[in-house]
């Protein structure tokens, strides 16, 4: 924790210094790169967060998650590696790329399927709980 303290707080100060900064010194200066990839507001939480929860999802070939929900959290899915197939009840299916984002709001259930038979799927999944005394997921029978 110490560590990510001190790397925010490296970046802030690089954030503060640039308007300050010429352009020509901005490009000579190896730096990060921030490319956001998803905002927006909470759904179905009441603007409430007391947990975050990330996790790495590895699907492989022809896998899939079962149809579930998360009470209370919404859910972030962002894809590193691979095409995912994210199947919302009542809603259709959404085909994520590499480096696509969706978010599926609290309560609603999902899936999620890695329909290529020859290659696994890599995805980043952010959970944000509005109650921590709910379990983060449930199983829906189908």
């Amino acid at each position: 924790m110490k560590i990510i303290r001190r790397d925010l707080l490296y970046l802030s100060g690089i954030a503060a210094a640039v308007p300050t900064m010429s352009k020509i010194a901005w490009a000579q200066t190896p730096g990060p790169k921030l490319s956001q990839i998803l905002r927006k507001d909470l759904e179905g939480q009441g603007q409430v967060v007391q947990e975050t929860v990330v996790s790495v999802v590895d699907f492989g070939p022809g896998t899939a998650a079962p149809w579930h929900m998360h009470p209370g959290a919404q859910e972030l899915l962002h894809v590193i590696e691979g095409n995912l197939v994210v199947e919302i009840e009542g809603s259709g299916t959404t085909l994520l790329k590499t480096g696509e984002a969706a978010i599926i709001a609290a309560d609603l259930v999902h899936l999620a399927r890695n329909e290529n038979a020859g290659a696994s799927v890599k995805a980043l999944v952010v959970h944000s709980r509005a109650a921590k005394d709910k379990p983060l997921i449930v199983v829906v029978k189908k």
